[in-house]
């Protein structure tokens, strides 16, 4: 009985660090452009152009994100990021409207919508 349950112990404890190093591995790559690849630039004026919430773009930190696919799983409900569609959203990305900055987890998810870069 005892080396059952030392062994699905292990076998727990080594799927858990399996996918844990998978998620890492995913993220990274997902946060690097492809090789070779030429990073898009965007003005303000194209990021106002999509300012509703079903074609919803930000600009957060000098980078572009379409957020659109987003919305809707948002903790919040849509009318609350409306108002940061087409507009420069560091603001509400670092206070959330109230004075506290998204999580870490928070930051890493916007990575995923990543379109290109503000122009400067």
């Amino acid at each position: 009985m005892k080396k059952l349950c030392y062994s699905v112990f292990v076998a727990f404890w080594s799927s858990v660090a399996t996918m844990l190093a998978l998620h890492a591995l995913a993220a990274e790559q997902g946060a690097k452009p492809a090789a070779g690849a030429e990073v898009k630039v965007y003005t303000l004026a194209e990021v106002r152009q999509h300012s509703k919430v079903d074609d919803c773009w930000m600009a957060i930190e000098g980078n572009v994100y379409d957020v659109t696919a987003y919305v809707d799983k948002h903790p919040t409900p849509p009318s609350v990021l409306q108002p940061w569609c087409g507009s420069e959203a560091t603001e509400g990305m670092r206070t959330k409207g109230y004075g506290n900055d998204h999580s870490p987890a928070a930051w890493e998810k916007l990575e995923e919508f990543r379109i290109g870069k503000l122009a400067q």
